[in-house]
């Protein structure tokens, strides 16, 4: 009988094999967890602050909001405190960034003063019609709405992460609508006024110095992670034992038992290259 020639890997040569002949060195070019990237419990946590904090941010809204309208918080009152506490963000953004971001910009600390006066003077100009604005709506729609809208905010908000679904503009347009949302169920013009600057310092401004925050001062970002965190249950403690309780579990859930999760799962990877993986063209 003749004796076959040795199979080889290539296109070019009629070979008398068939087409999908393979020899024993097939599997020894298999390759398990080949781009596996491992993470670290310590890693993953120090993370989830970021989701905590958003968290806690759609919580410390909406619990202000519940006591506004319960007549145990003066808008006045908020709106000091949030000024006060913006502008000291402001000052700490522009100590941490040494002026990079307004070189960057070309912007100066006048055009920031141009464009918060703007901003505020459109509010209040607004604010009459923010107020009637959804009067011909139940008040259960606009709580469902702006449930939704609060959820799209968690959902598109950019927590780090290069995932197609991360939309900055997406999610503070979501945490505008809501806000404007629960201005129309205040008793005044001025309450929406407040309630819609809050929501832009909240949701606008306090992400960018979270981002500084994290990427400068490590210990800080874990500081001010418990801090928010504190914050939003003292707040909703006195509204609603069960929902503050839920918060807490919420957060402990992110913190602990989700990064535990995902380091444990790490161990299960079981991905596989070999000479059956599409060919690349490599330089």
């Amino acid at each position: 009988m003749k004796k076959r020639r040795p199979w080889r890997k290539v296109l070019y040569e009629d070979q008398d094999y068939p087409d999908n002949h393979v020899d024993k060195s097939f599997l020894e070019e298999m390759k398990k967890n080949l781009h596996t990237r491992t993470y670290k419990l310590r890693d993953v946590i120090w993370e989830s602050g970021v989701v905590s904090q958003q968290i806690s941010s759609v919580c410390i809204f909406a619990s202000l909001f519940v006591y506004m309208e319960q007549d145990n918080l003066s808008p006045s009152t908020l709106l000091m405190i949030s000024s006060a506490l913006t502008l000291s963000g402001y000052l700490l953004y522009d100590l941490m960034d040494h002026g990079e971001a307004r070189e960057k910009s070309g912007r100066t600390r006048m055009d920031d003063v141009k464009s918060m006066l703007l901003v505020l003077g459109c509010v209040l100009f607004f604010s009459p019609v923010l107020k009637n604005l959804t009067d011909t709506i139940s008040t259960d729609t606009i709580y469902a709405m702006t449930a939704v809208m609060l959820g799209m905010n968690l959902l598109f908000h950019d927590y780090g992460t290069s995932a197609a679904i991360v939309s900055n503009s997406a999610s503070l347009n979501s945490a505008t609508f809501a806000s404007v949302c629960l201005a129309s169920r205040l008793p005044t013009a001025w309450h929406a006024f407040v309630t819609v600057i809050f929501a832009m310092q909240l949701f606008a401004l306090l992400p960018a110095l979270r981002q500084q925050i994290k990427a400068k001062l490590g210990l800080l970002h874990v500081l001010f992670t418990c801090c928010m965190v504190g914050v939003s249950a003292f707040l909703l403690y006195p509204l609603s034992l069960l929902m503050a309780s839920l918060f807490v579990m919420i957060i402990l859930d992110v913190t602990l038992l989700c990064p535990l999760w995902l380091v444990k799962l790490q161990d299960l990877k079981n991905n596989i290259h070999g000479p059956w993986d599409e060919a690349v063209i490599t330089e």
